[in-house]
């Protein structure tokens, strides 16, 4: 008969997550942005976020159609028609061109009138901009923070567990991250991927905005790593593993990581929300994604001229997707620490 064995780290982790209703309600609103955001990468939802489909700055349907375009259709049905065929030869054809281009109006309105969340300022659905929004934000911010996450885990394990002059040499490279304010080494780098040769070089798609974020955050995971292994580094099990021969190497990130996987996983967390809000901010002030492309922070620099006219549809779409992600992943983020502090078991 067989000794019951206990529970693993991460067994104990997900009993205790799953019986927090708060967590397991974000981790399903998290889990249904990547289904969304896998599709999206797939082209098999908002594949067609750039077409025309309705007419400009087309309301949300439950709003109504739009009533300035009425006014002027009523105004056009009323006036007088003025016989000019005999000064415009092609005066007759006119009419049947009226015809063809009211036709061709009528569709598109009837179209207009199924986009849930309305229309931008040249025909765009606003549901498929935020859509395909999301898979960029998103991306952006899993990628930079996984990036980010490497990097200082890997800097700050090497400062930690074998210390003297790598721990000084690391310490001195932290300083000089960490002495520059964090939004202005930001833009700094931002302005070396827009312009110069590394403009050439990224010229589009996502990579310079995760390689900025992902350099500029990871002193935060750095240190707190950097402190958990040289807390780590003297204890018995460690002590033990040395004892019977283990590699530093096995050392590391066999017996130690796995101790503070804890601090590791919810600083990735942590930056993932970060990081979006700062893509947002980049793309916001025209130095994030590229033209082509669309993103939240894209969403909301064109809202904010919609806005001054009355359509605030865009602006909406753009904040309520965001509010809904980060606020749920902020809340899993919570969850997950309470879960895999074993100072909380």
């Amino acid at each position: 008969m067989k000794a019951p064995r206990s529970p693993g780290l991460w067994t104990m982790a997900w009993l205790k997550l799953r019986d927090d209703r708060v967590g397991m309600s974000s981790l399903a609103i998290v889990f249904g942005f990547g289904v969304l955001v896998m599709l999206a990468q797939l082209g098999l939802v908002a594949s067609d976020w750039q077409r025309e489909v309705a007419t400009p700055f087309a309301p949300p349907h439950w709003v109504g159609p739009n009533t300035d375009s009425e006014e002027i259709q009523t105004q056009a049905e009323g006036s007088p028609v003025l016989d000019i065929s005999a000064v415009d030869p092609l005066a007759p054809q006119y009419d049947a061109w009226a015809r063809q281009a009211a036709q061709v109006t009528e569709v598109v309105t009837q179209k207009s009138i199924t986009r849930a969340l309305g229309a931008d300022r040249i025909g765009r659905d606003v549901l498929a901009k935020a859509i395909k929004g999301a898979q960029v934000s998103i991306t952006v911010g899993v990628a930079a923070a996984l990036m980010a996450t490497l990097i200082g885990t890997l800097l700050g394990a090497l400062a930690g567990y074998f210390g003297g002059a790598i721990d000084d040499l690391l310490e001195w490279l932290y300083n000089v991250f960490n002495s520059v304010p964090y939004v202005l080494l930001i833009f700094a780098l931002a302005a070396v991927f827009k312009s110069g040769p590394m403009a050439r070089v990224f010229s589009n798609g996502i990579a310079p905005v995760v390689i900025i974020l992902s350099v500029v955050g990871w002193t935060g995971i750095y240190r707190l790593v950097r402190a958990e292994y040289i807390k780590h580094r003297g204890r018995e099990y460690v002590r033990a593993a040395e004892a019977i021969g283990v590699s530093h190497l096995a050392r590391m990130f066999g017996h130690i990581l796995p101790n503070v996987s804890h601090v590791v996983l919810v600083q990735l967390s942590l930056h993932v929300v970060g990081f979006i809000k700062a893509e947002v901010i980049l793309s916001f002030l025209g130095l994030g994604v590229s033209m082509d492309m669309v993103s939240w922070g894209t969403m909301l620099s064109e809202a904010q001229t919609e806005l001054v006219l009355g359509k605030w549809w865009q602006l909406v779409a753009a904040t309520g997707f965001m509010a809904l992600f980060v606020t749920a992943f902020a809340l899993l983020t919570d969850a997950l620490r309470d879960a895999l502090d074993p100072k909380l078991r």
